[in-house]
């Protein structure tokens, strides 16, 4: 057993869980009860629970997220995602008829002004349908690929971000349906503003503050900034029984020389790189060569991380609790294997842990 006096620790004797096929869906399946799935954010962005979960042996240690820096070594180094969500949920009423319509933007598309986006009413804004919006500027549905999205054209002398501005709104997950929580606390304080191109969070790095991560630094724990731009490919549900066959839309990632000297750097000196959620490791590995160093560059990466995947960069993972049947959750079934992973989630439940993007946290090494 680990962890100092007063923590709750398990080793989960009593929990059996079968070890089944790896590419079975079923085998990421839990049931999750609604009052676990966070509405809002804990009060204090650093007073989150912070589950310890050790790889070798499944061990739980039971943590506050603001004694990060008591846990982490120093030479640590921790590697973020710096995206920053931008408002990419636009109201409008449909052209002809006025009903309530919502265009979701995703990213930008080959033609000047055209964005990928969803839409809804989907059934309703087809092809050859517009949106208009408050102040008179329409949006033209132009295109409709084969996933279902469509392709929406704005006007030519209307600048996208202009729209998303005046007209859109943070694109919380469908899981949040009530939250006080201001636009504020669905970005990380690290956020680079040159780099708002995200329809969601990396939501394990908003248990973080300015002070924590001064106090990290303190302590000699290093930091890092890469970006992936989180797209709709990261939450897309996986709908076939093997998971094998389940295909990831691309999403954009960046890596400077910066970063990428940081990490080779711990490489190489034998120093533990801890990877700040699940975007932040497909980035890490989408970057990594054979030689298990990085290269700095900007690539589309569609790269689906599951049980089998050996891992070049991480020695360690920071990370929100997801969704059932998740290629998140997969990844992180992946990092510290499936029985551990699900043994700790289900003890996760038994000891009312918040789930998802406003939940609590968990740090696997």
């Amino acid at each position: 057993m680990r962890g100092n006096s007063g923590t709750l620790l398990s080793r989960h004797e009593n929990i059996e869980v079968t070890e089944r096929d790896l590419n079975d869906i079923s085998s990421y399946d839990y049931d999750i009860p609604p009052h676990l799935i966070a509405q809002n954010p804990s009060p204090r962005r650093d007073g989150s629970r912070l589950m310890r979960l050790f790889k070798s042996d499944g061990a739980t240690e039971h943590r506050c997220f603001s004694e990060l820096p008591d846990i982490l070594a120093s030479g640590d180094l921790l590697v973020m995602n710096d995206a920053r969500v931008f408002k990419a949920r636009v109201k409008g009423k449909k052209i002809p008829g006025g009903a309530a319509a919502e265009i979701f933007f995703l990213s930008p598309a080959d033609g000047q002004n055209e964005w990928r986006a969803l839409a809804r009413p989907g059934r309703k804004l087809l092809p050859g349908s517009s949106v208009l919006l408050g102040d008179g500027t329409v949006l033209k549905i132009t295109g409709r690929s084969s996933d279902g999205a469509r392709t929406v054209k704005c006007p030519d002398s209307v600048s996208p971000w202009n729209i998303f501005e005046r007209f859109g709104s943070i694109p919380l997950p469908p899981y949040i349906k009530h939250t006080d929580a201001p636009d504020s606390r669905y970005q990380t304080v690290y956020s680079n503003a040159e780099h708002n191109r995200s329809v969601a969070a990396p939501t394990a790095g908003l248990h973080f503050t300015p002070e924590l991560l001064a106090k990290l630094r303190g302590r000699g724990i290093e930091t890092a900034f890469l970006t992936l731009d989180v797209g709709i490919g990261t939450f897309r549900p996986v709908k076939t029984a093997d998971i094998r066959e389940h295909k990831m839309h691309p999403e954009r990632c960046y890596m400077d020389e910066t970063c990428a000297s940081a990490v080779n750097a711990a490489k190489s000196e034998g120093r533990r790189t801890i990877a700040v959620g699940t975007t932040a490791v497909r980035a890490l590995e989408s970057f990594a060569g054979s030689s298990g160093m990085v290269s700095a560059g900007t690539r589309d990466t569609d790269i689906f991380i599951k049980p089998g995947y050996r891992f070049k960069i991480p020695d360690a993972l920071i990370t929100n609790f997801h969704l059932p049947k998740s290629t998140l959750l997969m990844l992180v079934a992946a990092f510290a294997g499936r029985q551990n992973t699900m043994r700790a989630y289900a003890e996760a439940v038994t000891l009312r842990y918040r789930f998802f993007s406003f939940g609590d946290a968990m740090l696997i090494e």
